[in-house]
């Protein structure tokens, strides 16, 4: 459930002056009033105000049964100073910037919620540096289970919106997650944020004629699969809805009766499949000894490489990237181990609606040292496609 405790609107049938006086809000506008939004902000140091957002959050878990919380717009509960200028906020009893109220009314919310529904999902929108925000509050954390990794969708969608030609100049802003992706338990977010407010569809924002809009949706999926964090859709992102996303329509479900979108919807039940299969893409979310580069340089070629590894002997998983609209045949890849190994998810599979280029269910590896390892061997990488190698044995 988008929860939203960061601020609430000025209509005179809500909380607004409740009963003539500032009861929710602060009264005073530099801590009451958001400049971006024309919203109120909640007074959280009250104790009826925390008690009645509790209450609120706990109904929806307990009595509505959801899930859990997304909650929203965090940032802007951290900091006092958020989008004001000097002059606009009041610091806190330490001279801070920090908004102490609301960071004991997000902890207490965390350990509230994780005790009285075990399982709970919570997870924070939080856009900027702030330490520990899916740390437990007895770490000094915030206490979220979880939170959206919003750098990793504003510099993987800026990829992928370039035409490809333009590709090698931003090779960075695929790499560059790596950098912190073990500092948080992160979901990586595609949301409604994305499809909203004149931004277009994902599909829309994949450039090319529409199989090649396809086809770089389907390695963007593929991608966003293999790497490190949790994955977030949002409604008709599994078959390539067309159109900007509206609350005064349908999704466009006619799309299906069409190959491509059809074969994209299959994509993403297989991406699931294999997913749960494969316990290298899950089990160590969290630690940066459970991924390793393989090929991160390639920026000419638009191509990358990786390994993700699980437990004990569970086997190893590589994702290789051909993110340009060309072909590649016998680019080699450094392999941990030799031997057969399995091609168990290929973006450009005719079931997918792709061209069916791809390593015939398989790679040999042999005793040829690359990427820094022992082993490699030759790929054939289709064109704005993703392949996904196991050992067979």
């Amino acid at each position: 459930l988008d929860w939203v405790p960061a601020h609430f609107p000025r209509d005179d049938w809500a909380l607004a002056r409740f009963d003539g006086t500032a009861l929710y809000e602060h009264a005073d506008p530099r801590r009451g009033a958001h400049p971006d939004w024309g919203t109120l902000i909640f007074n959280f140091g009250r104790h009826e105000v925390r008690n009645f957002m509790l209450a609120s959050g706990l109904y929806w878990l307990r009595e509505m049964h959801a899930d859990g919380l997304r909650v929203d717009a965090v940032a802007s509960m951290l900091y006092l100073d958020y989008s004001r200028q000097e002059g606009e906020w009041v610091p806190n009893e330490y001279g801070g910037r920090e908004d102490l109220d609301a960071i004991r009314f997000l902890k207490e919310l965390n350990e509230v919620a994780h005790s009285r529904v075990p399982g709970v999902i919570s997870a924070a929108e939080e856009s900027t540096a702030w330490p520990g925000v899916s740390r437990p509050t007895y770490l000094g954390g915030l206490g979220f289970g979880f939170k959206w990794n919003m750098g990793w969708m504003h510099d993987t969608l800026g990829y992928f919106s370039q035409d490809p030609v333009y590709r090698r100049f931003h090779h960075h802003e695929l790499t560059f997650s790596l950098m912190y992706a073990f500092s948080e338990n992160f979901i990586l977010p595609l949301s409604h944020d994305e499809v909203v407010h004149g931004k277009g569809s994902l599909l829309q924002k994949m450039p090319g004629d529409r199989w090649q809009q396809l086809a770089n949706l389907r390695a963007l999926y593929a991608y966003m699969w293999a790497h490190p964090g949790k994955q977030l859709l949002f409604m008709g992102q599994e078959f390539g809805q067309a159109r900007e996303w509206s609350h005064e329509r349908s999704l466009d479900w006619h799309l299906l009766e069409d190959p491509g979108h059809g074969g994209l919807q299959n994509l993403v039940r297989d991406l699931n499949h294999v997913y749960r299969e494969h316990p290298a893409l899950w089990e160590r979310d969290d630690d940066h000894e459970a991924f390793g580069w393989l090929e991160a340089n390639d920026a000419d070629a638009n191509a990358l490489a990786f390994v993700r590894w699980g437990f004990g002997d569970s086997k190893p998983l590589v994702c290789i990237c051909n993110l340009s609209p060309v072909p590649r045949e016998r680019y080699r890849v450094g392999l941990p181990r030799s031997g057969a190994w399995s091609e168990v998810l290929n973006t450009d599979a005719g079931v997918y609606g792709g061209s069916n280029t791809g390593n015939m269910g398989g790679v040999e590896a042999g005793p040829q040292p690359w990427h820094d390892q022992q082993f490699s061997a030759e790929v054939t990488l289709p064109p704005l496609g993703v392949v996904w190698l196991v050992p067979a044995a």
